[in-house]
């Protein structure tokens, strides 16, 4: 008799990416359902680019944040289909978050802007960071913007919203789900086109890191979020202390 190999068993269930409980299967909806995910994808990448290249649409989060809400409460039912809901083990995932977070930190720092600088200026930083260097007012307003607009706002944009629709395509399988997290991701990274080539391309890799927290923790929202807001929070104490390379 053959016993089964644990270890095994636990990267399969750690890696799988199928339909949350209760959920119907994508496959059962049919192409209908698919082509609507397919526009709404298109829609939201002619969002981001719209504001974050040609500037002619109003910041795309707010209106990624709205739509992916109505959308996914209209036709999945429910958020928890984002991903908001309570872990099995909030340490495996809290750890999963600093691992993401320190990861984008170092490939971001000692690897892809050093590379880059080779070809492209330096990343320009969000206007009115410079400010940040010993003022604990302007510090705690971006760790108020952090916590908000990028950890929350951001992550159900892309991570929660765009990941699914674009995984709706696919049928919602494990390929599906880190191929669209890989189509998100380039459209973060050109969510922050304000920062030059290098930093399009940085937050690129930092959203296919936060992408496959998001996927290794079962889809679950609160990874992302937590490295997002993490990774943010380190920029900050960074600034305010001058501690800036």
């Amino acid at each position: 008799m053959v016993e089964s190999d644990p270890t095994a068993e636990y990267i399969v269930t750690l890696l799988s990416t199928t339909d949350l409980p209760n959920q119907p299967s994508l496959k059962a909806r049919g192409l209908a359902w698919r082509l609507l995910s397919a526009s709404e994808v298109l829609l939201g990448a002619a969002i981001v680019i719209g504001h974050n290249v040609f500037r002619v649409v109003p910041n795309e989060v707010p209106i990624l944040f709205v739509l992916g809400l109505v959308s996914v409460r209209v036709r999945d039912g429910g958020w928890s289909a984002i991903g908001f809901r309570r872990p099995e083990s909030w340490l495996r995932l809290i750890l999963i978050a600093l691992a993401a977070a320190v990861l984008r930190i170092v490939l971001g720092d000692f690897v892809i802007e050093p590379l880059a600088a080779h070809w492209w200026p330096p990343i320009h930083a969000p206007a009115g960071t410079e400010h940040t260097a010993g003022n604990i007012k302007i510090a705690l307003l971006w760790l108020l913007i952090i916590w908000t607009f990028a950890a929350f706002g951001e992550e159900i944009s892309y991570r929660g919203y765009l990941t699914l629709r674009a995984a709706d395509v696919g049928g919602r399988s494990t390929v599906a789900f880190w191929l669209a997290t890989l189509l998100v991701s380039v459209l973060f990274g050109y969510g922050h086109y304000y920062k030059g080539p290098t930093g399009i391309v940085d937050s690129s890799v930092a959203g296919f890191i936060l992408g496959a927290a998001y996927l290794l923790t079962g889809r679950n929202l609160w990874a992302p979020v937590l490295a997002h807001g993490v990774i943010d929070t380190v920029g900050v104490i960074v600034g305010f202390f001058g501690w800036e390379g």
